[in-house]
């Protein structure tokens, strides 16, 4: 941090890497982890980097103090009410570059693991909800309330969608209540519930058996996985047998049929 200017001149997003997972922390916790344009510019980024770095397997998505995020800054965004169309060219853009860069998550090769502590909220949530798997700490809360403010939770509706079922969505984006870790694992939010404050450990041990894996079957399979789910159940088959056939040709694939064949621990291509 430079003494000069104060906890804003840090980085807005931290990264470290060990044995194949990639950690990143959103680094605003004295203002509650917002998704603000310099979040956004650096999670693109990283994201960026990340997909083209072959010695990335997994990634986990983590924040630093109470608060994972919350969501989109109100306040960056109601300073653009005074432009002369109110906002509606920033508000578009914006919007725009947080959907990007959820999108990003998803089509990035390696999983992307969320560990969280403490609440996640509105954009928060759908940052989250858009990462492949997600911890939580036993504290740890979810919610959409933008509803609560006059303002429906449209974006986040898109990635909680695609996690829970309908009627669950519907009561978070409705109601717009914290939901509790458990509670949130049982309607599909998360993966699993572990006891507060150790999340990030146990999101950085699952990354590590994802990056123990083959880096190329496992990028094969997260790509085919989101790509079958948008389609029809007959061509989601003839989408899958065609990835399928593609991966058993693969090296890897003969690599670890024939090592299961001779017990033998098999070896991935880097």
């Amino acid at each position: 941090m430079n003494a000069h200017t104060g906890p804003e001149a840090a980085p807005a997003l931290l990264r470290s890497d060990a044995d194949g997972v990639a950690t990143l922390t959103l680094n605003r916790p004295q203002s509650r982890n917002p998704l603000s344009e310099a979040m956004l510019a650096a999670l693109g980024e990283a994201f960026t980097m990340i997909a083209g770095d072959r010695g990335v397997r997994a990634v986990v998505l983590s924040a630093a103090g109470p608060v994972f995020c919350a969501g989109h800054d109100l306040k960056e965004m109601s300073a653009h009410r005074a432009d002369p169309d109110r906002g509606r060219a920033y508000f578009t853009d914006i919007l725009g570059r947080c959907s990007t860069m959820m999108q990003q998550i998803t089509s990035l090769p390696q999983p992307v693991i969320a560990a969280v502590e403490g609440t996640a909220t509105a954009a928060g949530c759908q940052l989250v909800a858009s990462c492949d798997l997600a911890v939580a700490g036993a504290q740890a809360k979810f919610c959409t309330p933008g509803v609560h403010i006059g303002l429906f939770c449209s974006t986040p509706m898109v990635a909680l969608s695609r996690n829970l079922a309908a009627k669950h969505a519907l009561e978070m984006l409705l109601l717009g209540e914290m939901v509790p870790a458990l509670e949130a694992a049982r309607m599909g939010l998360v993966n699993r519930v572990v006891p507060a404050g150790e999340a990030l450990v146990e999101a950085q041990r699952l990354a590590g058996v994802i990056a123990s894996k083959s880096p190329m079957t496992v990028k094969i399979g997260k790509r085919a996985f989101y790509e079958q789910r948008e389609m029809g159940l007959s061509a989601a088959y003839d989408h899958a047998s065609a990835v399928m056939v593609e991966n058993m040709l693969a090296r890897d694939a003969e690599e670890g049929i024939g090592a299961f064949m001779e017990k033998r621990a098999p070896v991935w291509e880097s």
